[in-house]
């Protein structure tokens, strides 16, 4: 059976958690293939809500493999919390979850990294979430001063930490200065006990080891078998290291250029590519948002979306649907369908707009800009649409949409590219409309 992968299509946050959770049930494995503990999945399961970082979805789901694979980074205390967090929910978690020996690990001195360094930047932040996820996936490829997983069992462990603690130990002394540092991290102790360090993490080694395996071998065993594989995606497309708007990303390749990457499975194995799209456009941190609603409008749709940070907590910024930046990360990732997600949030709105176009330097584009530069000049050309005023939270069929949501839904498809399969119409695994793409 082909592998089908589930890919956020805008700066993240769109509801990626519960379509994972709905397909699970026709996937025997579920994986998590690239980000960190900055990711935010929420799932809700008879009015009890669930929120997830690390572990994938399916987690709710009997029977079902989770596997977190080595394109991931790893914070052993975050993951050790959710694992706890869900036991207490009364959630199986045990052989039902295996995590990559190639997983890298987050260490103390990732988060320190992230702290001095985003205040060393200067000018707007690119709005990390201080969790350490880009500093490990820089030492992940500067290789000299990595930590795998799987190096957390083996005799050599203890001499590692010394070795790395000692070099950012110098490397934060050279930075700040040996003299004073509380003005530039005020509450963090950037002198790395390495000792401290050692006992901690192997302390986390000895709870995870027996969630520890070769995750690659695994799942290319489950390809030859033909086990059907669901990839859940983290963050989204426009938060891409590569294709995203750089340098307001994430530090991994958050589009599907991640997933084969990050798994360890053949690309001709995913036959089917999910894109998530909210009805409306969000984003966390700094970077240019050209449909950005800065005002009443804007606040209405925080509002009625809840748009805080499943992680941080943060407000997101909030704006009318940009089909732009969504066709773009659509053709990026060859999405063959759509899931539209919050479409209730639209309702009591007495018009919706949709970015069809921008306008730069006079000239009106239907492409995606390649730089923040020239995003953050762009005028937002808008299509107006009546909206509509009936709560539709109890709708199953798309047919007994409001006409004008049924049009909103379908102008979407037409401009972004591919045919919509789900339209969301609230939190509820049973709030959700399937149809035909």
């Amino acid at each position: 059976m082909p592998g089908t992968a589930v890919i956020g299509l805008q700066w993240g946050d769109e509801a990626k958690g519960k379509v994972v959770d709905l397909l699970t049930a026709q996937h025997d494995i579920v994986v998590r293939y690239q980000g960190g503990a900055n990711a935010g999945h929420t799932v809700v399961m008879n009015g009890q809500k669930y929120k997830l970082s690390l572990i994938p979805s399916g987690i709710f789901r009997p029977n079902v493999q989770c596997v977190i694979a080595g394109g991931v980074v790893c914070s052993p205390a975050a993951l050790l919390n959710e694992i706890d967090t869900l036991i207490k929910q009364g959630i199986a978690v045990g052989q039902n979850l295996l995590i990559s020996d190639r997983a890298h690990v987050i260490f103390p001195w990732h988060k320190i990294e992230d702290a001095l360094f985003d205040n060393l930047a200067g000018g707007e932040a690119i709005g990390t979430t201080m969790r350490g996820i880009g500093p490990c996936y820089q030492d992940k490829y500067g290789r000299s001063l990595a930590v795998r997983l799987g190096d957390l069992f083996k005799p050599d462990f203890k001499n590692k930490i010394q070795t790395i603690a000692g070099a950012k130990n110098r490397l934060f002394n050279g930075l700040i200065g040996e003299a004073d540092n509380s003005h530039m991290l005020p509450g963090i102790d950037t002198d790395i006990d390495a000792e401290a360090v050692y006992r901690e993490y192997q302390g986390y080694a000895e709870r995870l080891e027996k969630y520890v395996a070769d995750t690659s071998a695994y799942l290319l065993d489950a390809v030859d078998a033909g086990r059907r594989i669901l990839f859940e995606g983290a963050q989204g497309s426009l938060l891409d290291i590569d294709h995203g708007t750089f340098p307001y990303v994430t530090s991994s390749n958050s589009s599907a250029a991640g997933v084969c990457a990050g798994a360890g499975v053949p690309p001709h194995f995913i036959k089917k590519y999910v894109g998530i799209i909210k009805a409306y456009t969000t984003r966390v941190g700094g970077g240019p948002f050209p449909t950005e609603l800065a005002n009443d409008t804007g606040q209405k749709l925080r509002d009625r979306g809840n748009e805080y940070g499943t992680v941080t907590k943060r407000p997101r910024r909030c704006g009318w649907f940009d089909a732009v930046a969504a066709r773009y990360t659509a053709r990026l990732g060859g999405i063959d369908v759509l899931s539209v997600m919050l479409l209730d949030v639209l309702s009591t709105f007495d018009e919706l707009k949709i970015c069809t176009s921008y306008k730069l330097d006079g000239r009106l584009i239907t492409s995606f800009p390649s730089h923040v530069d020239d995003l953050r000049q762009v005028e937002p050309i808008y299509e107006t649409l009546p909206g509509w005023q009936e709560d539709i939270t109890e709708v199953r069929t798309f047919s007994n949409l409001p006409v004008s949501a049924q049009n909103y839904i379908q102008r979407i498809s037409t401009l972004v590219g591919s045919p919509v399969e789900i339209v969301s119409v609230g939190p509820g695994r049973e709030q959700t409309i399937l149809c035909q793409p």
